[in-house]
């Protein structure tokens, strides 16, 4: 069976007045933005968590590892519930989800629980693509790159203040315990104002659940998140990985396989490797790589102490959030003026725009990184980058697919964001505990200008992507209707 649906779209209401829109953006704005600082918030305490439960480093990882994996599985599963039974009500489940797990995490006396409590909170990954579907349902075309561009710059704006929460309490407890009661907090205000503010009125799908299919695409997005995860805990070359890379290979074949014969799909394999959607979501996995590689080289390289190891700024875990904070000043205006630019000269050279500028601060820190002004200026241009490349970037994974597939289209697209920050990690860990300080196991200030060369011609990637894309489709605007 070729998976076309079997049932009409469902209109779960008029379009959205125009003062209900900008309420709709509000709610989904914060809401994205809660999201994002649990993403955060917990990288900067790992070292803290390794004394507190007495674990070794492997054991501690899977406190963020696990959110990780939870945010992959659940991501194409809930965008694709959205289509089917309303975006709105995925959401909220998201953002409940995210407030359990916050609390559950507050209460935890122990390594187990806590990595638990982090595997719900990951579930709300699925948020931000859906808060996409749902302003290309709710808005008019001509303010959807805008808006989108402000939700999608949340990504970089809440993990700049989940980075300065952290911060801020860590320089007076060694708890964990606070910063998950402010988690929820946020999650709590999230959900109320998403459940009094934001309209779902798009199309709904309708269908039965793909069950097979979505037990397939668990299982195999495990197995190859973990390995990437596990790689150099474990070794590369190691059974364990090499086998998780092997069973990741089997079981997607047979997914595959399985989403082209059932009725009504998970995923239709078009909105993940089709003419149109291959580039974009190629272009998500290379910036997804150089984003997540910011908040881990930037923390590890402002906090190293420059009187014992020749570089580093002797910061803080404030510190950190505080050199990060021009990149949420110039991500949140660079975001609105987004719409614009993709208005003149289409999404795809929009994100080449971006991805050029992201690139640029990049090749700014492997140059020059002695001063504190350098890293100021890094977070500058690459706030100008993200800003503007993720407006464009939501707009084209989801501006070719019909109105009742946009959440799916969308949650594929962050999926391969996630695998390629988990990417990421994985190389930058390499290179940081392969080139260390004779006799430390201190990485050398050659490793993290390898590393910053190896992001910006990451973030260089995918603006030849996106060039490529717009010369295939030169007719693509940001106001087109959908195929």
């Amino acid at each position: 069976m070729t998976g076309a649906p079997t049932t009409a779209p469902v209109r779960t209401g008029r379009p959205a007045a125009p003062s209900s829109t900008g309420l709709t953006l509000l709610a989904l704005a914060v809401a994205g933005m809660v999201v994002s600082v649990q993403q955060t918030l917990v990288i900067p305490l790992l070292p803290q968590l390794m004394h507190r439960f007495d674990a070794s480093v492997t054991a501690v990882t899977w406190v963020f590892t696990a959110s990780l994996l939870a945010g992959a599985v659940a991501t194409p599963l809930l965008t694709r519930f959205g289509d089917m039974y309303g975006k709105k009500r995925m959401i909220l489940l998201a953002l409940v989800l995210l407030l359990a797990g916050s609390v559950i995490c507050a209460l935890s006396g122990s390594l187990p629980v806590l990595i638990a409590g982090r595997a719900l909170q990951g579930v709300s990954s699925a948020m931000i693509p859906l808060a996409i579907g749902m302003i290309r349902d709710t808005f008019p075309r001509e303010r959807v790159t805008t808006a989108i561009g402000v939700v999608s710059a949340t990504m970089g704006v809440g993990g700049s203040i989940g980075m300065i929460v952290t911060g801020l309490i860590a320089d007076r407890t060694s708890s964990h315990h606070p910063v998950f009661w402010i988690a929820a907090g946020l999650a709590a205000a999230g959900l109320v104002l998403v459940a009094v503010s934001a309209r779902d009125v798009g199309a709904r799908a309708g269908g039965r659940p793909d069950a097979g299919g979505a037990l397939l695409l668990a299982a195999w997005l495990v197995c190859l998140l973990l390995a990437i995860s596990q790689g150099n805990a474990w070794g590369w070359t190691s059974g364990g990985v090499l086998g998780l890379f092997a069973a990741s290979a089997v079981l997607c074949a047979i997914w595959a396989v399985v989403e082209t014969r059932v009725r009504e799909p998970l995923v239709r394999l078009n909105l993940l490797a089709g003419a149109r959607s291959l580039s974009a979501n190629l272009a998500s996995a290379l910036l997804g790589f150089s984003m997540f590689a910011a908040f881990t080289l930037i923390s590890g390289f402002v906090q190293s102490p420059s009187a014992k190891v020749g570089y580093g700024l002797d910061g803080s875990v404030l510190d950190v959030g505080l050199y990060m904070l021009p990149s949420t000043v110039t991500m949140l205006v660079f975001s609105a003026l987004a719409g614009r630019i993709a208005g003149r000269i289409g999404p795809a050279h929009t994100l080449a725009i971006g991805s050029a500028f992201a690139a640029i601060s990049y090749l700014w820190l492997a140059l020059s990184n002695s001063h504190g002004y350098d890293v100021l200026a890094f977070s500058a241009i690459q706030g100008i980058g993200f800003g503007v490349a993720y407006a464009a970037l939501g707009t084209l994974a989801v501006q070719h697919v019909p109105m009742d597939q946009s959440g799916i289209a969308s949650g594929i697209n962050s999926l391969v964001r996630t695998t390629g920050g988990s990417v990421a990690g994985a190389v930058t860990a390499s290179i940081l505990a392969g080139r260390v300080i004779a006799g430390t196991k201190v990485p050398t200030l050659g490793a993290y200008e390898l590393c910053f060369w190896i992001v910006a011609g990451g973030a260089a990637l995918a603006a030849v992507v996106a060039v490529a894309h717009g010369l295939r489709h030169p007719h693509e605007r940001a106001d087109a209707p959908a195929a």
